[in-house]
């Protein structure tokens, strides 16, 4: 079978990427098309993968901030020409959904989100921090974005989500059923270690939607130590708010982060997320999570076992949960197994059985 793997854009390393280097070890041989990449920005072995661009690629700037060419992307998805593959899977947040496929061929979407700065804009506007030029130039085309979004949504065979929030998405904008598949885990790189330090711990993109900054309020109030690793434009003002207690480590290699999870106390989850991969990656480390209750974070976190929840999102509401945490009350081992059901293996099986599932399903009523 012939088979294409489509993902929005290719200029940062996150949870969407995580589930692409999955699909390649799935489909080694299936070429990768995409709006845009920028190879200096991605891991090395990337650059071993056949990866087909859009014309975007050529725009300058577009590399470095994707976001104020958001409008250009249906026309740069609708321009590849699959003709020749059987099977396509879309990776999608944004756009990539909406590549035009022949008519015998299966599309299958593995939806990250419905695209957020369409159905949801006041919300994306200001969890990006989006200047005013995008609030004055957006809002006119979003009538006929909305439109071409969900022509795209209907167009696909098949919906798959990650997680009940965007199944429950799905349902609202797109009108359609899906199927959950919870994302890749790569839960064989943690082993047990002997002893923990004392530090809470954060792991991501330092964002302002992430709200990376009631961590950091809620353990200088306390002062209690907290290692935040990962770079991103709010650094600076998450930086401005940090007591003597916080510090910042920016990027770090897989082998440093592993290490970290580890040890910690806890890891602090304080954003809400679609699904969230480093909550899991701290249960395979069999770390208990301090998560905001919305969210992936419901799928992925077991309060009482692996972990508790706050559930207001303000840095007060966190201060009265650490106040009252103890990692003593959570059994290493249960969380590990929570973590195990998110594995990578799992997830490829799951994929498999779900394709293989569509695909008899089509032929079936073509006969």
């Amino acid at each position: 079978m012939r088979v294409a793997l489509v993902h929005d854009w290719l200029n940062q390393r996150g949870g969407a990427e995580n589930v692409l280097e999955v699909l390649v070890e799935m489909f080694p041989r299936a070429p990768i098309y995409t709006s845009m990449y920028w190879p200096q920005a991605m891991p090395r072995f990337y650059r071993q993968w056949d990866i087909r661009t859009s014309w975007l690629d050529r725009l300058p700037l577009i590399k470095a901030r994707h976001q104020p060419f958001l409008p250009l992307y249906p026309l740069a998805f609708q321009g590849f020409d699959l003709s020749d593959y059987d099977l396509v899977l879309s990776n999608k947040s944004g756009f990539c959904h909406g590549v035009r496929t022949p008519p015998a061929a299966t599309h299958i979407c593995y939806c990250l989100t419905p695209t957020r700065y369409l159905w949801e804009f006041e919300r994306y506007v200001a969890q990006e921090a989006l200047g005013p030029l995008a609030r004055l130039l957006v809002p006119p085309l979003l009538g006929s974005l909305r439109r071409w979004d969900l022509d795209a949504a209907e167009r696909v065979t098949a919906l798959v989500a990650i997680s009940r929030e965007v199944r429950t998405r799905i349902s609202t904008f797109y009108h359609r059923d899906s199927t959950i598949i919870y994302p890749p885990v790569d839960t064989g790189r943690f082993q047990p270690v002997e002893d923990q330090d004392d530090y809470f711990l954060v792991v991501s993109r330092l964002v302002p939607y992430k709200r990376i900054d009631l961590a950091v309020e809620a353990c200088t109030k306390l002062s209690l130590p907290l290692v935040i690793i990962g770079e991103g434009r709010d650094r600076t003002r998450l930086e401005a708010l940090a007591g003597p207690t916080v510090r910042f480590l920016g990027w770090a290699s897989d082998a440093e982060r592993t290490r970290y999870m580890s040890r910690c106390r806890a890891f602090l989850f304080p954003g809400r997320e679609d699904f969230g991969i480093a909550p899991l990656e701290a249960q395979a480390a069999r770390r208990p999570v301090i998560a905001y209750a919305a969210g992936g974070a419901l799928d992925t976190v077991i309060e009482g076992e692996t972990g508790v929840f706050f559930h207001q999102p303000t840095a007060d509401a966190l201060v009265e949960t650490l106040l009252h945490f103890d990692e003593g009350d959570y059994d290493p081992t249960i969380i590990r197994q929570n973590a195990e059901r998110f594995d990578t293996a799992v997830f490829k099986h799951k994929l498999r059985e779900f394709i293989h599932e569509v695909l008899e399903k089509e032929d079936s009523s073509h006969r």
